[in-house]
């Protein structure tokens, strides 16, 4: 029986009834028993459990804290958590931790685990509301990556041919500001508002020279002035208004009709399902040549190849060339572990990643593999 069974047994199960049934009691523990078996079996597969030596006995999650910082508090490997917090099929949302939980360290036969000690409760006043979601704290910093996704992703060569663009600005303007009008011609699709993107780079495997897709900047939106979306045809040039802006709106940027980006608030960090030998971080949005902790990169890799997010990924760096004192010959050093980054978007053949680790400059052309 998985997890999920285990919490809908538990969740749905009268308190008294539960409380006053020895006999189910003495199941349900049994059960959960084989659940921390069969978990740490699936755990040692990958080889046991490494903690820190310091790991705390006890440790009650502060605020700021985020998933990998915890995770790093308890494991040599952090990408592991899965493995250890896989006790708490229990609570209602084992995914998510807050701020004052108490997290306790346990062992069941001979495998380490994580679990928090009571579910978490959120009061509020009438007046207030809020999601429990949005108070678990995240599974990396989300002030480093939500802006980003809300103005980055990585589009299909074919979408950009064919998305409708600025024509141009009213009175001749070169560049257009917010309030301004604009021009624009192309297909329509019955939409009414439309994200303004421009394409930076186009994106490309090393290995191969296959088009991975092109990366573009949000640059901000507008809206159909006085038309009816649905009587518009293909090529039409209409009236538009910007009503955001992020930078300058220049003549060639693309519209797309306004779909918001979501991040994933419970993703955990975890090693790859498949076999990653030979990836490669591609490009650097914003032209930064070094890269370092909390930088984001574009990989290689995408859904394509089943890469997923909370995926973590080794960074390597190519060996420098030594000369052998002997012969004389130069002679390649083997690859140099540099860093550690974890997958937090994944589009069809690339994604974005965040470094989470660096213990040198990191640069374009560096290559990822399992931890």
């Amino acid at each position: 029986m998985n997890a999920s069974k285990w919490t809908a047994i538990c969740s749905n199960a009268d308190p008294c009834f539960l409380r006053n049934n020895r006999f189910l009691r003495r199941c349900l523990g049994c059960l959960l028993a084989l659940i921390l078996t069969a978990g740490g079996a699936a755990a040692q597969s990958q080889g046991p459990l490494r903690l820190n030596p310091d790991a705390p006995d006890t440790y009650i999650v502060q605020a700021g804290d985020t998933l990998w910082d915890i995770s790093a508090l308890f494991l040599s490997d952090p990408w592991r958590w899965p493995d250890l917090w896989q006790g708490n099929p229990h609570l209602d949302n084992p995914h998510l931790i807050y701020p004052g939980d108490q997290l306790d360290l346990f062992w069941a036969d001979g495998v380490p685990y994580v679990a928090r000690a009571a579910q978490h409760e959120v009061k509020l006043s009438p007046a207030m509301r809020a999601s429990p979601l949005a108070l678990a704290i995240p599974p990396i910093p989300r002030d480093e990556i939500e802006p980003f996704l809300r103005q980055h992703r990585v589009v299909e060569t074919s979408l950009i041919e064919g998305a409708s663009y600025i024509l141009a600005g009213d009175s001749g303007r070169l560049l257009s500001g917010l309030g301004d009008r604009v021009y624009a011609k192309g297909r329509w699709g019955g939409a009414r508002r439309f994200r303004l993107v421009r394409p930076l780079d186009t994106l490309y495997d090393p290995q191969t020279g296959e088009s991975l897709g092109v990366l573009v900047v949000d640059v901000g939106e507008v809206m159909l002035e006085q038309v009816d979306p649905a009587s518009l045809t293909e090529d039409d040039t209409v009236k538009l208004r910007v009503t955001e802006m992020r930078s300058e709106i220049r003549i060639g940027d693309r519209l797309f009709p306004v779909v918001d980006t979501i991040v994933d608030p419970v993703f955990q960090p975890k090693a790859p399902a498949i076999t990653i030998d030979d990836a490669t971080m591609i490009a650097v949005p914003g032209g930064v040549t070094q890269i370092g902790v909390l930088d984001i990169v574009v990989l290689n890799r995408g859904e394509r190849e089943s890469l997923q997010v909370g995926d973590v990924l080794v960074i390597d760096q190519a060996g420098q060339l030594a000369k052998d004192p002997v012969t004389g010959k130069s002679v390649l050093l083997p690859e140099v572990r540099a860093g550690v980054l974890i997958v937090f978007s994944v589009f069809e053949r690339a994604s974005f990643g965040l470094v989470l680790e660096a213990t040198r400059p990191l640069s374009v052309g560096d290559t990822l593999r399992n931890p």
